[in-house]
């Protein structure tokens, strides 16, 4: 099969236009927010690397050109074939072997399609002040926070820690949802008694094509834009370790079907993903000291990350009042102002490490995958949960469907998953289905 090509540059400045028709001219008016709230002007303490500023313009064009190539123009309605010039500050360094070779690895993964990236020099481009304040006080750790309860259960142990220097929290605004979001924030700031724990909120939500119809619906080049932000935070702090928060199970998230494997499921946070960008941060930037990502739930299963955020003094009500929906109510058609569904993948999960932490889980959810009166199609997750659930899961599956890295614990990993599916059994017999031990 022969896969059109798609053509996107990414303007460096207003005069910096395509050669020629074939490229689809896109650029920081791709997106809602202005420059202003989603780049630059932010109270940092320090100016950001240039290198920082080229990883952070690459994630989002790669996020625009994800959402403005549909999949359902693919000829199996999947892989695409993507073009993306994107200017840098230092192109010689971009266009090493090495940072091509990670990059487009790293993009693969991500999505599942075939990647091309050509590196041309930024001239005439002025970037916004970062609004430095050299006397504001430097963060000694940064890490997401998405509101959900793996960044939320991280950032209640880490607020708590001896360290007098702030802990800076990295947040991308979920549209709908940003007063669930401060909500738990609020709670996670409570908990502190004497280390300073900050916000730094950034919005990246695309606008239109112009062509009146609906952007792609899947999103996996998300992720990387949200790394990407941070690590500009933590590149401006000094800070060289950004904290990835999430449960090893969807960390790894092992298909359930055969049709869910590679990049038919998320990989955003998965060890080789992880990998690939920690090699391309350190190509490009070692030399003004580079960032690395980690996870450091890696090795947790859901249940026991919810139980790290208990015993960090999350209440159980702040526990449930996170966002773990993989289908929130703006990415739901009609969907009522309820964050978390109840019965994707995410929040079956979500249900089992509760389930597991607390002995209960009071969440307010849509609906629950075993209601009589739930379409067939809203059951999808629940259905492949139980079929994967009964079949038996060794570590040939693990290492099959998206090669971890050489340095991984395989045996460490393999067992966090054979405990994740003994929470997930759990949930199974209140329909009477299964024990937890036939699946431990």
């Amino acid at each position: 099969m022969t896969l059109s090509e798609h053509l996107l540059w990414w303007r460096g400045h207003y005069r910096d236009r395509p050669l020629d028709g074939r490229w689809l001219d896109i650029g920081e008016d791709s997106f809602q927010e202005n420059e202003h709230r989603t780049h630059g002007r932010h109270r940092l303490p320090g100016p950001v690397p240039d290198w920082a500023e080229d990883l952070l313009r690459i994630a989002r064009a790669a996020f625009i050109a994800d959402k403005y190539v549909r999949r359902t123009e693919a000829g199996d309605g999947w892989m695409r074939h993507i073009h993306l010039s994107v200017p840098v500050t230092e192109d010689e360094r971009w266009r090493s072997k090495v940072v091509r070779h990670e990059l487009v690895g790293l993009l693969q993964i991500l999505t599942g399609d075939l990647w091309n990236i050509e590196f041309r020099p930024l001239t005439g481009h002025q970037v916004s002040d970062a609004m430095v304040f050299p006397d504001a006080p430097r963060a000694s750790e940064v890490a997401l926070f998405s509101g959900g309860l793996d960044s939320v259960s991280w950032a209640a142990a880490r607020s708590r820690a001896s360290d007098s220097r702030p802990l800076l929290l990295v947040m991308f605004r979920e549209i709908g949802l940003l007063r669930l979001q401060k909500r738990v924030y609020k709670a996670v700031e409570e908990l502190s008694e004497s280390r300073q724990v900050t916000l730094l909120q950034m919005s990246q939500t695309p606008r239109g094509d112009g062509s009146g119809r609906r952007l792609e619906t899947s999103s996996r080049t998300r992720g990387l834009l949200y790394a990407a932000g941070a690590i500009r935070a933590a590149a401006a702090h000094g800070v060289t370790t950004v904290h990835i928060p999430e449960n090893g199970q969807l960390a790894l998230n092992p298909p359930l079907t055969p049709a869910r494997s590679a990049a038919c499921s998320t990989r955003s946070v998965h060890p080789r993903t992880l990998s690939h960008l920690n090699a391309v941060v350190d190509a490009v930037g070692a030399r003004h000291g580079a960032v690395m990502m980690i996870n450091p739930w890696a090795q947790l299963t859901k249940g026991e990350v919810c139980a790290m955020g208990r015993d960090a003094g999350l209440a159980r009500s702040d526990l449930e009042a996170t966002l773990s929906c993989g289908k929130p109510p703006t990415r739901r058609k009609g969907g009522p102002p309820i964050a978390n569904c109840g019965v994707c993948f995410p929040c079956l999960v979500r249900r089992s490490g509760l389930l597991h932490a607390n002995g209960a889980d009071g969440t307010q959810y849509e609906a629950d995958p075993w209601g009589d009166d739930l379409p067939f199609d809203r059951g999808t997750d629940w259905r492949a949960r139980q079929r994967w659930l009964l079949g038996r899961y060794n570590l040939t599956d693990l290492v099959t469907d998206t090669p971890l890295p050489s340095a991984t614990d395989t045996v460490a990993a393999f067992d966090m998953i054979r405990r994740g599916r003994g929470e997930l059994a759990r949930l199974l017999p209140s329909v009477g289905t299964l024990d937890a031990a036939d699946v431990a």
